[in-house]
């Protein structure tokens, strides 16, 4: 948020610099993002009057003027279209300077314009350094001073502060919020702004049906009539919206503009002469369309709350007004209105239309419940005052059902001395909490809490407490060692870290990546259509609405980034939480994914260009899963719909699947406009990281004894089918078994391959003899043979 100092200081006046002040803000939790001058460095500049204005001579798009700066008269010569008799303008003598981008200043002199001497120059804001650009001069208001020095007549020597506010001080979206915050800070009293309640001159008044009452439990609305909507702005709001980052447009427009800045309420006028029947607060219908202020149209969904006559939607509630109900230069009478709206009815819908506004900001944030009624005396106040015209009653909607209550809060004393470190007097506490609009009543153990309206972030004693630090000051807090007794803790031998996994990604290659839990849900659909992943209530935005399934959907994105930006080798590998539901809960497991693609080897002239296929992963998945000892992981062929059907396999740990891995559809490559094939893993994180207990075994001293086999098999049948064929029937001594070669061509029939394998044979105690192992070589070829229909190559 935006103000300038000079307007907080209207409120509250510590006795402190811009700098300090500056500090003690931002110290207060209250992030002071930006401090600027609300105008440039410029002297010798004073308000002028044009006493007569005729004619160049020779340019019919220049005009000849006389202006006093109430000593004397000047000739100018001036360019501006909206120079005119009697306009009082900032005038800029010979001598003055005004600011250059540079910094070095632009000194006024006598000129000569098309044969016409110019003694000095009437200024636009933009000439002053006051704005980025002007249609025209500077118009002073009729009673201006002329010759006062218009930086001492505009106040200029003032500054511009830009707050970052935390969502959860909305009550700070207010100069009036900021000057609570400051006078409590200082221990200072804040100015009370004079409210007069309004008496009703006129009987008219529009009915309000709050048919959405769950979102918007209370309206207040009034009609004024006879309103000149023509009437100038008075400069001094002029200035302060200015000041605050917020255009003039016409007086009614900066009346709520005003009110919204000063007191946090946003507002808005209808046109009274443009509303059908009365007003009706209601979710849009289907296809119901509405032209906003800012000239374009939207569809509206069935889930955005709209303010409505009889016969059309008038503006989005709490968003943003629409364009033919708002008010023109001939709007004669108004309907001035106000609400409260629950901010998760308001969450959102700003970022659905592509929108964000001043009035949802707040919104969305939470605005005080009990604001409307002064915010509604407030704004009539000024727009009668600058405008004119006769006041109606306010009319007051409300469902009490649907409106908040304050929160209660115990606060114990030596529960602040436990978290805080520091003993405070019960009398500072109480004066912290009463500045910042809290009822305190002392109890036996410390106090009762009531909690404003506004504070909507204060719902339990650790909020009050930190109330208590911020106002204190975090700086002045004492510095303590926690003490506790910190044992020994045992770590499991069974179970593998996972910073051990994650050590052996990065040393494979791998980088870690860190992805978002919530994707797009058109990537998510393609990658895993078989699951509807859960939707965000309020996210961020629309490519990222729903909660991954899979953490395959942030790698691939991550891995396409890269590739369009000729990183043409990728390896990486997350840990993290998938989102299934599930019988009508959200399941939550932890993952260990993975991806790469490109080539096998860096490039170099010793290197070949090979590029990695799908054995190239599963040989670094088998290495990683040999780190948890003792567990037997088998591969087998598996199905899913984002997988090549022929380089799929399912990953098992016993008879449950713990994983899966293969190479990503050629379709599903060509959707997401990948043309680098791409390798995927996925495993269950918990189980991959539960092994056994390792136990110790002597080296044999005894030698080993292998044989190799060679057998042709079906096309179809699995190495994992034979491995474990071949260890039911090889005996307690085998060591190890490999497959060293796949053989397809002359000599094997179509639709068989031919596998040759070698095996090894050890015992810890003795040495083998050939009967022994020729036994099990036959056990094996009988076993193949009638389990898998395997015949012994010659």
């Amino acid at each position: 948020m935006k103000f300038s100092e000079s307007w907080l200081r209207e409120w509250v006046s510590p006795n402190l610099t811009t700098q300090e002040l500056e500090a003690q803000v931002t110290m207060a939790g209250l992030e002071v993002d930006a401090v600027d001058p609300v105008a440039a460095e410029f002297s010798g500049i004073v308000v002028g009057q044009v006493v007569t204005r005729e004619q160049h001579p020779d340019a019919d798009k220049l005009s000849l003027c006389q202006v006093t700066d109430g000593t004397e008269n000047f000739q100018i010569v001036c360019g501006a279209a909206n120079v005119r008799e009697g306009l009082k303008i900032p005038f800029a003598k010979i001598g003055a300077v005004l600011p250059t981008p540079d910094g070095k200043g632009f000194k006024i002199k006598k000129a000569k314009l098309r044969g016409v001497e110019s003694f000095g120059m009437l200024c636009a804001e933009s000439e002053m350094g006051m704005a980025e650009s002007s249609d025209g001069l500077m118009e002073l208001a009729a009673d201006a001073p002329v010759g006062q020095d218009i930086r001492e007549y505009l106040n200029l020597e003032d500054t511009i502060i830009e707050v970052d506010l935390t969502p959860n001080r909305a009550d700070c979206l207010s100069v009036k919020g900021l000057a609570r915050e400051v006078g409590t800070l200082n221990n200072i009293d804040v100015k009370p702004l004079n409210i007069e309640t309004m008496a009703a001159q006129i009987d008219d008044g529009v009915a309000v049906t709050l048919s959405a009452s769950d979102a918007c439990p209370k309206y207040l609305g009034r009609v004024v009539k006879g309103v000149n909507v023509s009437a100038a702005t008075p400069l001094w709001m002029i200035e302060k919206l200015r000041r605050s980052g917020i255009r003039s447009i016409d007086p009614i427009v900066d009346v709520t503009n005003y009110v919204l800045l000063e007191l946090g309420q946003p507002m808005h006028a209808f046109d009274l002469a443009k509303l059908d029947g009365g007003i009706n607060v209601r979710y849009a219908t289907e296809k119901e369309k509405l032209a906003l202020l800012d000239g374009q149209e939207v569809e509206l969904n069935t889930d955005t709350l709209v303010i409505a006559d009889a016969s059309k939607p008038l503006a989005i509630a709490g968003v943003m007004g629409g364009e033919h109900s708002g008010v023109t230069t001939e709007t004669q009478d108004i309907f001035l209105e106000v609400a409260y709206f629950n901010p998760v009815s308001i969450a959102g819908k700003a970022r659905n239309y592509g929108l964000h506004t001043d009035s949802s900001h707040r919104f969305e944030r939470g605005v005080d419940y009990r604001l409307q009624n002064d915010a509604i005396e407030r704004a009539t106040q000024l727009i009668v005052e600058i405008c004119g015209g006769q006041v109606g009653p306010v009319v007051v909607s409300q469902d009490d059902t649907h409106m908040p209550t304050e929160a209660t809060v115990e606060l114990r004393a030596q529960r602040i001395i436990d978290v805080l470190a520091l003993e405070l007097p019960a009398s500072d506490i109480e004066t912290m909490l009463t500045r910042l609009g809290m009822q305190v009543t002392a109890n036996d153990t410390g106090w009762t809490v009531n909690v404003p309206s506004y504070r909507f972030d204060i719902s339990i004693e650790a909020d009050l407490i930190e109330e208590i630090a911020r106002i204190h000051g975090y700086n002045n807090l004492p510095v303590s060692t926690p003490m506790a007794a910190l044992d020994l803790q045992s770590e499991p031998e069974v179970e593998t870290p996972i910073n051990t996994l994650k050590q052996y990604w990065v040393s494979r290659g791998y980088q870690e990546a860190i992805t978002y839990s919530f994707v797009d849900p058109k990537v998510q659909k393609l990658v895993d259509p078989e699951i509807d992943g859960l939707t965000l209530a309020n996210p961020i935005s629309a490519d990222m609405s729903v909660m991954r399934s899979t953490l395959w959907v942030g790698l691939i994105k991550a891995a396409e980034h890269n590739l369009k930006r000729q990183q043409d080798t990728v390896r990486l590998f997350e840990t993290g939480l998938r989102f299934v539901p599930k019988d009508g809960e959200l399941i939550q497991e932890p993952m260990m994914s993975g991806l790469i693609c490109g080539s096998r080897i860096a490039k170099g002239w010793t290197n070949d260009s090979e590029k990695v296929d799908f054995y190239d992963l599963k040989g670094d998945i088998e290495a990683m899963l040999a780190v948890n000892g003792g567990v037997t992981y088998r591969f087998e062929a598996g199905e899913h719909p984002a997988l090549h059907p022929g380089q799929c396999a399912a990953i098992y740990q016993g008879d449950k699947q713990v994983g899966l891995m293969g190479a990503l559809h050629p379709v599903l490559q060509k959707q997401l406009g990948i043309k680098t094939p791409l390798f995927v893993f996925e495993l269950l994180l918990d189980d991959i990281t539960q092994g056994q207990l390792p136990e110790f075994g002597s080296v044999s001293k005894f030698p080993e004894v292998s044989r190799d086999l060679a057998f042709v098999l079906e096309e179809t049948t699995q190495w994992s089918q034979v491995e474990q064929a071949i260890r039911n029937k090889a005996g307690n001594c085998l060591k190890n078994v490999t497959l060293f070669d796949v053989y397809r061509g002359q000599g094997i029939e179509n639709g068989r391959k031919s596998l040759a394998l070698g095996l090894t044979w050890q015992d810890p105690s003795r040495t083998l003899n050939d009967e022994e192992i020729t036994s099990w070589v036959d056990a094996i070829v009988t076993e193949l043979a009638e389990g898998l229909g395997a015949q012994l190559r010659g």
